[in-house]
């Protein structure tokens, strides 16, 4: 007997990655239209843990209404003898793959910023209670992860209660994330990979360190170092850092062995601590993103909880199709917001000297991790809406990029008709047109090389 059996639609491996669009939802737990909304486990003892125990507070899936997106939290509690505070981290993540595991359901993101979807055609087929998912996911922990003797899981989609619990939940994973502040990259020998989402981006794979968060800011060093320990077969294992390529850009010899061989041989190099070269790949539950605005030479900053547009005109979901998908995108860097605070930040970019813009929220949560001297200079979207209100803040604030505009480049004499110029350097264009055959073609967030340049000049033909 399938331990399935009396779960109404089918269960595996084979539903991850489903999509679930608009037109197609029965219901939207938390997501982008709802400010409110978490998933968080606790350690218990096993004498506080009710074994196998499913409650729903609130409204259940058959009450709440088709096409509607409400509030939601759901609250995990797991009991053993090798239970530790560590592994909450880790249990946690498992909910975004072990949800993806139900037909019918499409789980994306993370603790504060969880988005679920449930499909018409799945609850039609019966899966119209939480109770059902709750079941999945007990047997689910319970087979895969040992450890856990006990677990008993709580729906939450009162709006009072989520509320109540969202607040709790955000200071425990403050706690959780300051854990890791202090320890060094340098200091450790085994760094930690995550490809938990590569079945929405088979490319992707997160590198783990102490100074270098997941992508979607809910895996620390501490977290994959429990993980691997508990489940070294599982989806987050230790990466020996091996050889060290480039100080500076974050390259390192055991890295780029590791994601080519998780990759299929699709990714070779990385370089974590820039957004330019072989920039980090990125899944697509990343919490912000780093994007670099070529008119100022800057980066820009924006979180998946920002609802306006960014300073470049484009807004969260925008910027996220640019980097999304497992990719290395010249320029745009999914992060964590952890990783904004590290002192590995961007350091081969300059780090804060190169950060120009970020919404108000997300500077009011990590300005005691920006250099005094630059707190100030770094505009909001209360300051500047445009980038020619950008670049006229930054000349005001007399921010460091400032400098690098001042800098005349070398002139060079201009190449005679049918002569080669010199050899282009790459760089990163925001948008390139090429009209040709009577086809305007724009090239978007490209980064362009160019071996030789040949000018000449084309002759017009005469009119008959």
């Amino acid at each position: 007997m399938s331990m399935f059996e009396d779960i109404p639609v089918d269960v595996g491996v084979i539903y991850e990655g489903e999509r679930i669009r608009r037109n197609n939802m029965q219901v939207e737990l938390g997501g982008p239209n709802q400010e409110t909304k978490f998933e968080l486990v606790r350690a218990k003892k096993l004498d506080e843990v009710e074994d196998e125990k499913i409650t729903v507070i609130g409204p259940d899936l058959k009450d709440l209404e088709e096409g509607s997106s409400v509030l939601f939290g759901i609250y995990i509690e797991i009991a053993g003898e090798k239970v530790e505070e560590d592994l909450e981290g880790v249990v946690e993540r498992r909910i975004h793959e072990y949800c993806n595991f139900i037909e019918g359901i499409m789980h994306l993101n993370q603790r504060y910023d969880i988005w679920i979807r449930v499909s018409k055609k799945s609850f039609q087929k019966g899966l119209n209670s939480f109770i059902y998912v709750g079941k999945v996911l007990t047997r689910l922990y319970k087979s895969e992860l040992p450890f856990i003797e006990k677990i008993q899981i709580t729906f939450i989609t009162d709006p009072a209660k989520v509320k109540e619990m969202h607040d709790q939940a955000l200071e425990i994973y403050d706690a959780r994330d300051a854990k890791a502040r202090g320890m060094k990259d340098a200091e450790v020998d085994t760094f930690y990979g995550c490809t938990l989402c590569q079945s929405f981006a088979p490319t992707h794979m997160c590198v783990i360190t102490p100074q270098r968060y997941s992508n979607c800011g809910s895996i620390s060093w501490f977290d994959g170092r429990a993980s691997a320990q508990v489940d070294p077969k599982g989806p987050v294992f230790a990466i020996d850092k091996g050889e060290v390529l480039d100080k500076e850009k974050g390259e390192f010899s055991g890295v780029n062995e590791t994601i080519k061989n998780k990759t299929l041989g699709a990714v070779d190099r990385v370089w974590m601590y820039t957004g330019f070269g072989y920039p980090h790949t990125s899944c697509g539950c990343f919490e912000a993103i780093a994007f670099y605005i070529p008119e100022v030479e800057g980066y820009g900053i924006v979180d998946r909880g920002f609802k306006g547009v960014a300073v470049n005109g484009l807004s969260f979901s925008t910027l996220a199709d640019s980097t999304a998908g497992g990719r290395q995108v010249d320029g745009f860097h999914g992060i964590s917001i952890e990783y904004i605070r590290s002192p590995k930040f961007l350091q081969a970019d300059g780090g804060w000297d190169r950060v120009v813009w970020l919404p108000q929220g997300i500077k009011d949560r990590v300005k005691d991790f920006i250099p005094e001297e630059a707190v100030d200079k770094i505009a909001t979207e209360n300051d500047a809406k445009t980038v020619d209100e950008l670049k006229a803040f930054l000349e005001k604030k007399n921010h460091p990029v400032v400098q690098r505009w001042k800098e005349a480049p070398v002139e060079e004499e201009p190449a005679a008709e049918g002569e080669e110029a010199p050899e282009a350097a790459a760089f990163p264009v925001s948008a390139a047109t090429v009209s040709a055959g009577g086809f305007k073609i724009i090239f978007k967030n490209a980064k362009i090389h160019a071996e030789k340049v040949i000018i000449k000049r084309e002759k017009q033909k005469r009119r008959k």
